[in-house]
């Protein structure tokens, strides 16, 4: 995601032709898009993605069971 943003910022500033970056060959400045389109392949092929979200998944439902415990007056004591 953060390759997303620097790609972004890159050609922006290309664009608006600021500082050293207007001087810089186009395909310098779009490579930070080529890294993200690398990088979400791969996080997608390699079950990565998903592997985040059932966490994510996992911890919120866990701190829900957490809190509803917590309402009741009970808590795990192990």
């Amino acid at each position: 995601m953060y390759t997303l943003g620097l790609g972004i910022l890159l050609v922006l500033l290309k664009y608006l032709e600021v500082g050293p970056v207007a001087n810089w060959s186009w395909w310098v400045v779009l490579s930070p898009f080529a890294v993200t389109a690398i990088w979400w392949t791969w996080a997608d092929a390699s079950g990565y993605s998903k592997r985040k979200a059932m966490e994510k998944m996992d911890k919120r439902r866990q701190d829900r069971i957490d809190r509803a415990k917590q309402a009741i007056g009970r808590s795990d004591r192990r």
